[in-house]
Formats: C-alpha cells, structure tokens, sequence
C-alpha cells in the first residue's frame, strides 16, 4: 500500500524537526521509511549528500549513523537496566567496545546507573522511555529518530525526556527528527516543524511560527495554541 505521497522535508545538521498530524496521517511511516524498514516506490533519501534510498537498518545504524526509538514497548523487561543496554551495542565490534558504551551511558545519565542491575521491567515509564533512547546511543549515532517520545508519560516523565533530546540536540550537534501527537510540546522543542496529513506535507514552517498558527490550535491542540 501507497502510504506517503511526494513527502518532501529537510533536516540540517544539528537541527531539530517534529512530524505532527491526526492519527493515520503516515507519520511514523516517514521515519519507518527513513530507516529502510518500510518499502520506497519513487524519490530519494539522502543524508549528508549521499543516497540512502532502500539501506537497511543496519546500514543505517553502522554507516549512516542513523538511530531510530520506537514507540513505547521496546524494552526487555525481564533484562537488567545494563542487559537492554548491551542489546544496543550488538553491532558494536567488540565486548570491551560495548561494555566502554555502556559506561559511557551511565556516567551521562545517573538515574539509570543506579538501576542497572535492576529488571528493565520495574522501571517507571519515564525511566523505560531514558532506557530507550540511551540505548540507541550505544553506536554514537549523528542522528535520531523517535517516535512519540512522550507517549503514555505523565507531564514531569515528559519534561525529563524533553530535556534529554534538548541536550542531545544543543550540547552534543546530534539532529534529532521526532513524530509527536502532542503537537504543542513537539513544537515547543523542534526547530523546524510539518504537518502531515493523508500522507502529504500539508504544512512546513519553522516550529515556533506553526506553534502559533491558529490552523494548529484549532486541529491539534484543542483550541488556540495561547490557550492550550
């Protein structure tokens, strides 16, 4: 099935962008096709001048440096905080290499190091959603993909992982592409924001200005965006 059709988007490097639109409108499919887990009829994906189209996922984690978060669910809950850890690192070359990432990731994010022996499945959801994403840094991509970052989290949960992409974006040059349902929190964060809808580009502006469209309050966000 045809899902997405002429989408059109760019991303710079070190730039941040938020897919938003109603339910079905091919958002995670964008990132399912970035990925190569979704089939490309026509058109082309590039990253840093150098065709992408068609790659797959282990090309894109290994030569591309390209990292994708699922939606919530994605951790082995019967594994230990530094057994899902290892899992990110499979394509790493060597033990020692993933064990060395694995460190890594502890000493940025002390609220995991003090569980890492602890069954990823006791986690509260804000900390399974940290658990995620810092398992996809375990190959030290350039970019990330997240689809919703905030699903399922209370609004303190969501500040947390927020503020987790916000430095991975400001402090360390990563380009981050996320799909969000919370069009207001999306937008708040990205630099560059579309709206996707039956699969098209229905709106491309920079995130603040569409934030403040009334066109998004009145479809996404519930009434005005001042008023949300």
């Amino acid at each position: 099935m045809e899902v997405l059709h002429g989408i059109d988007l760019l991303v710079g490097r070190g730039q941040s962008a938020c897919l938003i639109g109603p339910n079905g409108a091919g958002k995670s499919t964008v990132l399912h096709t970035v990925f190569g887990i979704a089939d490309i009829f026509s058109g082309h994906i590039s990253v840093g001048g150098q065709d992408i189209s068609g790659a797959s996922a282990q090309a894109m984690l290994m030569r591309s440096k390209i990292a994708y978060v699922l939606q919530a669910g994605s951790i082995f809950p019967d594994m230990t905080v530094e057994e899902n850890l290892f899992m990110g690192g499979y394509l790493l070359s060597s033990r020692r290499q993933t064990m060395l990432a694995i460190e890594r990731i502890f000493d940025s994010n002390p609220q995991l190091a003090q569980r890492r022996a602890e069954a990823a499945g006791a986690l509260s959801g804000g900390e399974r959603r940290l658990l995620e994403l810092s398992r996809a840094l375990m190959t030290e991509p350039d970019a990330l993909m997240v689809d919703e970052p905030s699903i399922g989290l209370e609004p303190r949960a969501i500040d947390t992982v927020f503020t987790m992409l916000d430095h991975l974006q400001r402090a360390e040059g990563k380009t981050i592409l996320i799909v969000e349902q919370n069009a207001e929190k999306g937008l708040e964060f990205a630099d560059l924001g579309y709206v996707v809808v039956s699969g098209r580009i229905a709106l491309a502006d920079r995130a603040s200005r569409l934030l403040n469209d009334p066109r998004i309050g009145r479809f996404f966000l519930g009434g005005t965006a001042s008023t949300q």
